[in-house]
């Protein structure tokens, strides 16, 4: 009788024990990540904003249904990363996956996907194999989701652009962004009012259909407005950033004082120049041309801060390609898409969050940079070109019977040439020893702000020496495209515009979101050789050993349960 008692009184506590366990665990949540690169931990900036959520955010992401494995994976580390979300947002924070259009008539289906398609969810057109010996079937995925914060919404691109890539890296890198992703966006959504950005003019900038998407871009996240150089006595320190979108004429000095006046002050600076007055409407135009130096006269000035722009244009071997008539079949003309090694595929140096996990850009009459030693400012390379480069010196002449033959790989010896550099740091101002009194004087009078001879410890700029690089192509057809489509290959984008966000996202300050691009994800693949080869040896073990541990507990709790009934008899 005692014996029972004590056998119930054990029972009774380990069910309580249990109990109480799961209660705490239902209010206390933990978990350990043991990854190397911490694939399942949350950037500190992260966990803040989730924590200060004061309304409710959902997520609605697009990757419910029968997808390739690949995108089944995607959306596991997608709902991973949420979960971990939730635990930080607590009651503000829930998502659902679901299947784009499913149950909605053809008509609505088409309405539905194409607002997708307006929030940024691009569609990816996969090829499936089908049952049987039926071949293979088109299926159009949308890898996105759409965040939602009191009345406004935001879409998601969940996969990056994988030109240049190994679809497996390319799939990593989209796993490795997901925080980035979503913890800005919703860092966006909360903003209660936007970084502005100067969108200078006055030097042969445009605001025509060729920078559409540039604009379109900057409108959606951003608060732009347009500025004059010559007509404005300063520029005004209430531009976050300004923005220099090619510019074709020279800046006076005049000019370049209010500029530098301005980035001793703490402003940031954009800058997207051309050396040369290359463009791809003087090829349409005449079949060849010479480029030339534009003279901008920003030589000093840039110099001045530690960069030079060179008098060069790039040719690479890793380029992007135009149409070429090689022939006629009847009365109608056979094209091919051939590389033309003036525009060339600029590779992400990965040393900075800016470009970490980037594709490649896609470049028009580029020209390489150098970088000058100056005190206090670091200079941070960001896109380069490719591994089979060289120079061509200005004047040069471009023309189309280039691509018309074979490039003497022997010519293209030198690599990566630098063609975007962050710099930052305190920079020192060109006119410390060459004032004009009145100007600056003139200056002083309307700014209110004396002149500085260094600026602030916080200075930044980015320069990129292709004007181009946010230009859009416009189609006959569809119109403007997305700045980085080529316009005879309109069904891939390189990632010209992620890079033009990123920097923006950058200099506009929020640099605790860019954190979270740091992160990179290790693709860890089985040798599939050694697979082959032990693969009854493999099987074997993970059949036979589960039953080995099975029948050896149940051995060991045998014999102690007779050990135990043995010294009751007794």
């Amino acid at each position: 009788m005692a014996t029972r008692k004590k056998y119930i009184q054990r029972a009774v506590a380990i069910v309580g024990l249990l109990i109480v366990i799961n209660i705490a665990a239902a209010y206390v949540h933990t978990r350990w990540d043991l990854t190397a690169e911490k694939r399942y931990t949350l950037t500190q900036h992260t966990k803040q904003m989730l924590r200060q959520l004061d309304s409710p955010v959902t997520v609605e992401v697009f990757l419910k249904g029968e997808y390739p494995a690949s995108f089944r994976q995607l959306a596991q580390a997608t709902s991973d990363l949420l979960e971990e979300f939730r635990e930080y947002g607590r009651q503000n924070f829930s998502f659902v996956f679901v299947n784009p259009g499913q149950g909605l008539s053809d008509s609505a289906r088409m309405k539905f996907l194409g607002e997708l398609t307006a929030q940024g969810i691009m569609p990816f057109n996969m090829k499936v194999q089908q049952d049987g010996n039926q071949g293979f079937a088109e299926q159009l995925i949308f890898p996105g989701a759409l965040v939602k914060y009191k009345d406004k919404t935001i879409g998601v691109n969940l996969l990056k652009s994988q030109g240049g890539q190994d679809p497996m890296q390319a799939m990593s890198n989209s796993e490795s962004l997901l925080e980035y992703q979503f913890s800005n966006a919703i860092s966006k959504l909360m903003e209660k009012e936007k970084p502005l950005v100067g969108y200078m003019m006055g030097h042969g900038e445009s605001l025509g259909i060729e920078v559409y998407d540039a604009l379109t871009t900057l409108q959606s996240s951003y608060a732009l407005d347009t500025l004059t150089l010559q007509s404005t006595p300063f520029i005004p320190h209430d531009f976050d950033l300004i923005l220099f979108a090619k510019p074709s004429s020279a800046f006076s000095e005049t000019d370049k004082l209010k500029i530098d006046q301005y980035v001793m002050n703490g402003g940031k600076v954009l800058w997207f120049i051309d050396e040369s007055g290359a463009s791809m409407d003087s090829l349409h135009k005449q079949p060849e041309f010479f480029a030339f130096d534009q003279q901008l006269n920003l030589e000093d000035l840039l110099f001045k801060y530690g960069v030079r722009i060179n008098q060069n244009l790039i040719m690479d071997l890793q380029s992007d390609v135009v149409p070429l008539v090689v022939g006629n079949i009847g009365n109608r003309p056979q094209i091919q898409p051939v590389p033309f090694p003036f525009f060339p595929l600029l590779m992400p140096t990965k040393a900075h969050p800016i470009v970490k996990n980037l594709d490649l850009v896609l470049s028009r009459f580029v020209s390489s940079i150098d970088t000058i030693r100056t005190d206090g400012v670091r200079k941070t390379i960001l896109l380069t070109s490719g591994r089979n480069s060289k120079l061509t010196r200005l004047p040069a002449q471009i023309s189309w019977d280039i691509v018309k033959v074979q490039p003497n790989v022997r010519e293209y010896r030198q690599q990566y040439l630098p063609t975007a550099v962050l710099l930052e740091g305190k920079f020192s101002s060109l006119f410390n020893h060459r004032q004009d009194p009145a100007a600056v004087k003139a200056l002083e009078q309307a700014s209110g702000k004396p002149f500085r001879g260094t600026g602030t410890d916080d200075g930044k700029m980015i320069v990129v020496s292709d004007g181009d690089l946010i230009a859009n192509a416009v189609s006959r057809k569809d119109g403007p495209l997305q700045m980085g489509i080529n316009e005879f290959n309109p069904g891939f984008a390189f990632a010209n515009k992620e890079f033009f966000l990123n920097c923006l996202e950058y200099l506009s300050g929020n640099a605790g979101i860019m954190e979270a691009r740091n992160k990179e994800l290790t693709v860890r693949l089985l040798d599939a050789e050694k697979i082959k080869k032990e693969k009854t040896k493999w099987q074997a073990i993970c059949f036979l050993v589960p039953i080995g541990l099975i029948l050896l507990f149940a051995m060991i709790f045998q014999f102690v349960r007779q050990r135990a009934y043995a010294g009751e008899i007794k």
